[in-house]
C-alpha cells in the first residue's frame, strides 16, 4: 500500500465504504427465519452463544475474542456508534455485554469515551477490557508533557482508575519508534504507575506496522487484516506473515477492517473474512464497529462457529 495515504483519505474511504454497510442488512440467514414444525408443547428458545474469553499475546490480558468497536466513520469526536445517541448506544452496547463482549474498543477522535463510560457503569471493572487510543506528536513538536493530562481526561471521561490497553492512534509512516521515543516514555510511565496495563499502536502504513511487530516496547497491535487486499497496508499473504511474526514475537494483535471499511459485507465475504483472520492468520481477537443489535448477534453466532479450536 502506498505509504502516502494520508488521514483525509483514510477517512473519506471509510466513509463510502461504510455508508454501504449502514444501508445494507448485516444479519445473515438463519434457521430461526425457517418454518417450524408445529408442537403440542412449548419448547423453550435456545440459549445464546456467548463470545469466548482469549489471551492477548504476552500482554497478560485476557479479552472477549470480539471486541465492541465504536469508531466506524471515526473523526472530529464523532462516530457511527455516537451518531445513534446516548440511549441507543447505551442499549447497543449493554446488549453486546449480554453476548460475552467485554472488550470496549475506544479512541479519542471518536468522542466514544463518555459514551462507553456510561454504558459501563453497572458492569464490574474486573471483567472488561478498556481500550483507547490518543493522538501524539512527534518529539520535535515538544508535546510529550500532555500525555500525562490526555490521560487524565480520558479516565474521567470513562469513569475509570486505569485502562487496560492505550494506543498511540494511527501511526502512518516507518521510524515512530525514534520520532515519538518521548510520547513512548510517557506512556511506559503511566504502566509503571499502574494507569495503563499494556501499551503498543494501531498502524495504517506498512513500514509502520513493521516496526510494531518488532518494538519490544510495543504489547498490543491494531492491525488491518483481511483476504481482499482492501483498506490494508499490504497484500494479504504478506501482512499475514508479519503478523505470524509478531504473535510469535509475543504482541497481542487485535485485527480490524475486517470487512474492509463496510464494502464485504456479504454472507460469504464475511464468512470469509472471519475465517481468515481467526483461522489463517492466527489472531486473538477482533475489533468489529457494530451498530445494531441483529449485527451483534450476528457477529457473535459466525465468529464462534468460525473461530479456530
Amino acid at each position: 500500500m502506498n505509504s502516502k495515504y494520508n488521514r483525509r483519505e483514510f477517512i473519506q474511504a471509510g466513509v463510502a465504504g461504510l455508508a454501504s454497510l449502514a444501508a445494507s442488512p448485516l444479519l445473515a440467514e438463519t434457521d430461526a427465519a425457517k418454518p417450524t414444525p408445529k408442537s403440542t408443547e412449548a419448547t423453550p428458545p435456545p440459549a445464546l452463544t456467548p463470545v469466548d474469553i482469549v489471551r492477548l499475546g504476552d500482554s497478560g490480558l485476557q479479552v472477549s475474542r470480539i471486541a465492541f468497536g465504536t469508531g466506524s466513520v471515526g473523526y472530529n469526536k464523532s462516530s457511527n456508534q455516537t451518531r445513534l445517541g446516548m440511549e441507543k448506544f447505551v442499549a447497543l452496547a449493554r446488549h453486546a455485554y449480554s453476548r460475552g463482549i467485554q472488550f470496549f474498543d475506544m479512541g479519542d477522535s471518536y468522542g466514544s469515551q463518555p459514551f462507553v463510560g456510561q454504558a459501563i457503569k453497572e458492569f464490574p471493572r474486573e471483567k472488561l477490557t478498556l481500550m483507547t487510543k490518543i493522538w501524539v506528536e512527534d518529539d520535535s513538536k515538544n508535546k510529550a508533557g500532555e500525555i500525562p493530562k490526555t490521560i487524565d481526561r480520558v479516565l474521567k471521561e470513562i469513569g475509570t482508575s486505569y485502562l487496560d490497553i492505550l494506543l498511540m492512534h494511527c501511526q502512518m509512516k516507518g521510524g515512530w519508534t525514534k520520532r515519538r521515543q518521548q510520547s513512548m516514555d510517557a506512556l511506559s510511565k503511566a504502566k509503571q504507575e499502574g494507569r495503563v496495563k499494556a501499551v503498543g499502536v494501531s498502524c495504517h502504513n506498512w513500514n509502520a506496522l513493521v516496526e510494531a511487530a518488532e518494538s519490544p516496547w510495543v504489547d498490543v497491535i491494531m492491525a488491518r487484516i483481511n483476504p481482499f487486499g482492501e483498506m490494508m497496508d499490504n497484500k494479504p499473504d504478506v501482512v499475514k506473515a508479519l503478523l505470524q511474526k509478531a504473535i510469535k514475537n509475543g504482541k497481542g494483535v487485535v485485527a480490524m477492517k475486517i470487512f474492509a471499511e463496510g464494502k464485504r459485507i456479504k454472507t460469504p465475504e464475511r464468512e470469509q473474512s472471519i475465517q481468515y483472520a481467526l483461522q489463517d492468520v492466527g489472531v486473538s481477537c477482533m475489533t468489529l464497529g457494530m451498530e445494531s443489535f441483529a449485527q451483534v448477534d450476528d457477529a457473535v453466532e459466525r465468529v464462534m462457529r468460525l473461530r479456530k479450536k
